[in-house]
């Protein structure tokens, strides 16, 4: 069974008092007669964004998003709910009201849980802690004062960082469970130059399934610092 469905289960499905056992007398109120497939989709993201202009930090966000969804399939018809609360009686009035749209029934039998056994693709650490605060605003105004430092044209430098850590858990009525832990960041620089009147604008960023560090190796957010004034 998947290493990430023990840490991700607790993470979604704890805090409201469930667990994986829980999940097939949920999915039964999903499934039953002339259903033909259902599944339950949770997920839940932390994200921040910061954003560095001349010098100044002009915005901070932080974001935590969650909530599962309910899939009940009858023929050609597809039943959808939601509920932003991860708990059994939220779960099963979203199971009913997808269950109703598709179509009516009674609770039915759901197959024994399966989890494929994968490779964990990206590092367990949450992306957004592994520098604090203090740091990431640091890297701001470096990455700032460094870019104004390359062209003498240079009248404005706008730098933003952003991150989110998502955790999601899958079960269906067929008996397959799977889970995930999705991390990303990204960073970007903006320049404006202006030379004898004439305004123009460079860009460029980059980022991927990673967390912090990966601007700090190799003067990665300096690279793309370069490559906007170019």
């Amino acid at each position: 069974m998947s290493e990430l469905l023990l840490p991700v289960s607790q993470q979604l499905l704890s805090p409201g008092g469930l667990d994986l056992d829980a999940l097939p007398a949920l999915l039964g109120e999903l499934a039953g007669p002339g259903i033909d497939a259902a599944d339950l989709y949770f997920q839940s993201q932390v994200s921040e964004s910061w954003v560095l202009e001349d010098g100044i930090v002009k915005e901070g966000s932080f974001h935590l998003d969650q909530g599962v969804g309910a899939r009940a399939q009858s023929g050609e018809k597809t039943g959808f709910a939601y509920s932003n609360a991860i708990t059994g009686e939220a779960l099963r009035q979203a199971a009913q009201a997808a269950r109703s749209i598709a179509r009516s029934g009674q609770s039915g039998r759901v197959q024994a849980f399966t989890g494929a056994s994968v490779t964990r693709l990206y590092a367990a650490d949450n992306p957004l802690e592994v520098i604090d605060r203090a740091a990431k605003v640091e890297l701001l105004k470096c990455v700032d004062a460094a870019t104004r430092s390359l062209d003498p044209r240079i009248k404005q430098v706008t730098v933003s960082l952003a991150g989110a850590w998502e955790h999601i858990l899958i079960a269906a009525s067929d008996g397959s469970l799977g889970a995930d832990v999705r991390p990303l960041v990204r960073f970007n620089v903006s320049v404006i130059v202006e030379q004898n009147g004439r305004r123009e604008r460079g860009g460029h960023g980059g980022g991927g399934r990673t967390d912090y560090r990966f601007f700090l190796d190799e003067e990665r957010a300096m690279g793309y610092a370069r490559e906007a004034v170019r």
